[in-house]
């Protein structure tokens, strides 16, 4: 798959996230806290998974260190926001440079308990992509349980096809 394909859904994961988080300006820091069932345990804890998580994976395609951080030094929404916004830069570069030689490349990943295993960085990317839809409907679920609108996930209409009703 090629540059397009993937530069579109992290541009859509991207859009939803930046729509989360004026979303979460509206609730208490008690409430972005709050223990959760599912996802990280919190709405807070769970945007800042989104942004470790995307960002780790990048780097290590890259050949380059994992974030090892841990979420205690970022429990404000503006720290998880300025953390996104550093990760960003190297994400989108990484991204918009994807070619479809990248595509079968192998990555070998060591598990906690020894075993490898092995994929390829197209599947990685397709994973981190799903990783984040999968989170974003975790917010939408604890959105609806506090009684309150979650952010549109809707694909359709953010401007993300060549072709586009403007």
């Amino acid at each position: 798959m090629g540059r397009g394909f993937f530069a579109n859904f992290f541009r859509y994961n991207w859009m939803v996230r930046e729509d989360w988080y004026p979303w979460c300006e509206k609730l208490s820091e008690e409430e972005l806290l709050q223990n959760r069932t599912g996802g990280m345990g919190s709405i807070l804890h769970t945007l800042f998974h989104i942004v470790d998580v995307e960002w780790s994976w990048i780097r290590l395609l890259q050949g380059k260190t994992d974030f090892q951080e841990s979420f205690d030094g970022y429990k404000n929404l503006n720290k998880v926001r300025k953390l996104d916004a550093e990760f960003h830069l190297e994400v989108e570069n990484f991204v918009n440079n994807w070619d479809a030689s990248m595509e079968d490349r192998l990555f070998y990943d060591t598990l906690p308990d020894g075993k490898i295993v092995t994929d390829t960085w197209g599947e990685i990317m397709r994973h981190t992509i799903a990783h984040e839809i999968h989170h974003i409907g975790q917010l939408s679920i604890w959105a609806r349980e506090i009684g309150k609108k979650p952010v549109s996930a809707n694909l359709i209409g953010r401007g993300l096809s060549s072709y586009s009703n403007k």
